[in-house]
């Protein structure tokens, strides 16, 4: 009570004019640190052979979900079998024309130039529209993190037609949460996929048993499947490091059999079924098909599927090497493995079940046997991979819970396993391939959740066509036409085999969803309460520069969200201990809606109050596919940020006005790697990247580089000296980490679901998630807890 007397009275005296501005004037946004540390981003160049080189690895990360589609496509269009050869003629053509509409244009040439720093999916556009306008659902952004590298946005006019879309989304709360309920859809729509890929494309794969031994059960089929299945979930967490090299010879393998295959089938039985090829025998498709023909698309839809994959497993491949790929070998193979099997049914229709295995040439069957299996292994590995990178895209924007993150190769950034997540998912796909037992109801779940994420990608492109992109309304609209004609056509069909298996996706789908939004909220009032809950800075200066305790030797970090202000629990700690470390670091671990952070403009530096304080601010920012978990070094490189600061604090402090502004020009036009050496040994010679950060701060002909740096001494060295070294000794008495130990719950009045949804849901998850010290890597013996609670 007596700390909630003094902070109301102390929220009262903040909320005085005069107070309130001499509190803005202390802590103001770190801009003009932000500007020295601004590299200049160069895009990456490739020469031919390495585009054709990255093409070629492509096919094993991006297309092995597309490519292993012809093993069960036929059969669950035509689950009853065929009535009519024109049916599989009209059948033929759509895929032809869905092919060629949605995987060609709509993705590989549009879709995927949209990625946001060589990163893709449903959160890396949501990440795009975030940087274009104010609709992050958090508010921990401000004007100083606009001036990363990565931090690429448009600009226009304020009468242009993007800038009215912005102001239109900015004003209204109901548009922002309804686009972050569309990310959310989407997301668990891919999760789902990922669950329900790798159940077909093993199933599909291991079926070439039976209808090479007919007298093998579909029992035994099953049971092949998930030992796979189980084998391929226990091997994630040792990475693919080690057999990655294996992924696109086999997939570029299993594209050369399927297509060399068609053509032998197209040749062999009928060549008249190229005539499919003719729009023509589209519209008469669905002109004699009626409610079977319309209801038989939810099995042509899974001619796309892994479409999306394409998508979320773009990684660092360039937007040229995916469409290069593409269009010299996957889309001309994958037409002629459907042609070449719809050639081979016109003359055996009664073979639709296993039409991919029926019309290999016996001479060739099991080593084609052997390459579809482990093609679809290498499918379901990509699915599962694009899963994890979600996972981890949704926890750094704060739409999951944190959950353990492994980084399975030091070479390739990209590869993560989290374990939480694969055994769910494990169990999940076996009891999908275990309970369904046939490719069919399997493929109208998968159909069903792919569809679905095709909607809200086209919805999401619609505004970074506008916003990110400023295309000419007309453009959008031909773009929204053609996509919702096509995507709404082959929706309709799926939501008629909704009770037929594809209700899986949708269960499964709400499940991650009300967890991802539940986090999500409970999170964003967490934050606002801590924001609304802040100790105005001025009341802390007001305190003098023992802030009223006794200031024992070392260094308290104090964790916080907020990038400015000070934490709620600072003020608890100071109000019921009667020491204070000597020097006070407010450390903000924020996440950005972008990419990834460099190394060099992570870490953003400001002293608060006076000198005699010693208080900091730090500002550690991080990308959605940066892991502050695997930033061992981190306490180092803040501390070498710090260093750093009052460095050239001092330098700035001493020079003119002219030199500064000089130096700051000289910054932003150059930004090369080097160490920076002194004769102290304050900053080690044995540390590269976080180093490279100097050189971003100052150029390499500031006298900072010089060897001697008595050569360049100001009036203020002495100052400096001496405060670095009393932060070093400091930092040997020992550093504490302080953390707040928050529980949120729910006030009396509040309403029944936002108990519900607050005081159980949010605090269970809370309760089985990994905490905040296990995340920030956090030393145990350093750790220092304080609890509170906050009603929301």
């Amino acid at each position: 009570m007596q700390m909630a007397r003094r902070m109301s009275a102390d929220e009262n005296t903040d909320n005085k004019g005069s107070v309130w501005a001499l509190d803005q004037q202390l802590d103001q946004p770190m801009d003009e640190e932000a500007k020295r540390l601004r590299n200049m981003y160069k895009e990456k160049k490739y020469s031919t052979l390495m585009l054709l080189q990255l093409a070629f690895q492509s096919l094993g990360v991006v297309y092995g979900d597309l490519g292993t589609s012809p093993l069960y496509v036929f059969y669950n269009t035509f689950p009853d079998g065929i009535g009519d050869p024109e049916d599989l003629i009209g059948a033929l053509s759509v895929i032809i024309y869905s092919l060629t509409l949605i995987p060609l244009l709509k993705y590989v040439f549009i879709v995927c130039r949209a990625n946001d720093n060589g990163q893709g999916g449903t959160f890396a556009l949501y990440s795009l529209l975030c940087r274009h306008a104010k609709i992050k659902a958090i508010p921990n952004q401000d004007q100083t993190d606009e001036a990363l590298t990565t931090y690429s946005r448009s600009t226009f006019g304020e009468q242009s037609f993007a800038a009215r879309t912005k102001r239109w989304l900015e004003g209204h709360a109901l548009m922002q949460s309804t686009l972050l309920i569309l990310v959310l859809v989407g997301s668990c729509m891919v999760i789902g996929d990922g669950i329900l890929t790798p159940a077909i494309s093993v199933l599909s794969a291991v079926g070439g048993i039976n209808v090479g031994h007919p007298k093998i059960s579909n029992g035994v089929v099953v049971l092949v499947a998930v030992v796979i299945l189980v084998l391929l979930f226990t091997m994630q967490r040792h990475g693919t490091d080690k057999v990655g090299w294996l992924f696109a010879p086999v997939v570029l393998l299993w594209f050369l059999v399927i297509g060399g295959i068609g053509m032998f089938n197209i040749w062999k039985y009928d060549r008249s079924i190229l005539k499919a090829f003719s729009p023509v025998y589209v519209y008469r498709f669905f002109k004699r098909g009626g409610k079977d023909g319309w209801a038989s698309l939810g099995g042509i839809m899974l001619s796309i599927t892994g479409t999306e994959a394409l998508f979320a497993d773009l990684s660092h491949f360039p937007v040229p090497s995916i469409q290069i790929a593409f269009t010299s070998v996957v889309f001309p193979c994958l037409l002629l493995a459907y042609c070449g099997q719809a050639a081979y049914l016109m003359k055996n229709s009664n073979n639709v079940i296993g039409a991919f295995y029926h019309s290999i040439p016996d001479s060739i069957y099991w080593p084609v046997f052997i390459v579809a299996t482990a093609a679809a292994v290498v499918a379901s590995q990509a699915t599962i991979t694009a899963t994890f990178s979600l996972i981890k895209q949704a926890l750094a924007l704060g739409c999951f819970p944190r959950v353990k993150v492994v980084h399975t190769s030091r070479k390739y950034r990209h590869q993560i396993y989290i374990p939480e997540i694969n055994w769910i998912v494990m169990i999940l796909c076996i009891a999908v391939t275990a309970g369904f037992k046939n490719q069919n109801q399997i493929g109208n779940a998968s159909g069903t959740a792919v569809c679905i994420v095709m909607l809200v990608t086209t919805l999401l492109m619609i505004l970074v066509m506008i916003l990110v992109w400023r295309c000419h309304w007309i453009l959008v609209l031909i773009f929204t036409g053609l996509s919702l004609v096509v995507e709404g056509t082959y929706f309709s069909a799926v939501l008629l085999k909704v009770n037929q298996g594809g209700w899986v996706p949708l269960v499964i789908a709400a499940a991650f969803f009300v967890i991802m939004y539940v986090w999500h909220y409970g999170t964003v009032k967490r934050f606002e309460i801590e924001m609304h809950s802040k100790v105005s800075m001025a009341w802390i200066l007001g305190l003098g520069p023992s802030l009223g305790l006794v200031r024992v030797p070392g260094i308290g970090l104090v964790y916080s969200e907020l990038a400015n202000g000070v934490p709620r629990i600072f003020s608890h700690f100071i109000t019921n201990l009667p020491a204070i470390h000597s020097v006070v670091i407010f450390v903000c671990v924020k996440y950005l809606p972008v990419c990834t952070v460099p190394e060099e403009e992570r870490f953003l530096v400001k002293r608060i109050g006076p000198k005699n304080f010693h208080m900091f601010r730090c500002v550690a920012r991080y990308g959605y596919k940066d892991d502050h978990k695997k930033d061992d070094d981190f306490e180092k490189k803040l501390f070498q940020s710090l260093f750093m600061f009052v460095r050239l604090e001092s330098l700035m402090e001493a020079s003119s006005d002219s030199d500064v502004s000089s130096l700051l020009e000289q910054q932003t036009k150059e930004s090369e790697d080097g160490l920076f050496c002194n004769s102290s040994n304050i900053l080690h010679s044995d540390v590269d990247l976080s180093i490279a950060s100097v050189d971003a701060i100052v150029p390499d002909d500031s006298p900072l580089h010089s060897n001697n740096m008595t050569s360049f001494v100001p009036a203020s060295s002495k100052v400096e000296t001496d405060e670095i070294e009393f932060l070093n000794n400091c930092r040997d008495a020992g550093v504490v980490h302080m953390l707040g130990n928050t529980v949120v719950k729910a006030r009396r009045e509040s309403k029944f679901w936002k108990k519900i949804a607050i005081d159980y849901l949010y605090a269970f998850l809370r309760k089985i998630c990994r905490e905040n010290s296990v995340m920030f890597n956090v030393p145990h013996e350093s750790l220092l807890n304080v609890g509170q609670v906050f009603y929301v």
